[in-house]
């Protein structure tokens, strides 16, 4: 059975920081690319940072400079380092996996909530 489970999330005030945790299981974790996905009430679920499974990365140009995604491939864990939050950073976190051995497989954890407010 897959499992993804976020970690990680809470209440911080603007300026302050949060990392997230993503623990997977029932994948092969070294075979898929892992993202890190927000969805803020009302907007649409929208890619934040992406790492492919040999590591290069891609972020959203609302979070470059302050967001770090990285993964452990001995920990099956991908982590995200968010610094400098934003209120608008406010949402529900969401952890995928895509790729796999055929490359088709896309799963998604049950999200954790970041709120940035003072």
């Amino acid at each position: 059975q897959v499992q993804l489970v976020e970690s990680g999330g809470g209440l911080v005030q603007p300026g302050g920081s949060l990392r997230l945790s993503c623990a997977t299981s029932g994948i092969i974790f070294s075979l898929f690319g892992m993202g890190w996905y927000r969805q803020a009430p009302g907007k649409q679920r929208e890619l934040v940072a992406d790492i492919t499974n040999r590591g290069n990365t891609h972020y959203a140009e609302s979070v470059k400079g302050r967001f770090t995604i990285s993964r452990d491939n001995a920990k099956n864990t991908v982590y995200l380092q968010m610094n400098i939050l934003k209120p608008e950073d406010t949402a529900v976190y969401y952890c995928n996996a895509h790729g796999g051995v055929f490359g088709n497989n896309d799963y998604w954890g049950q999200g954790t909530q970041v709120t940035v407010s003072s």
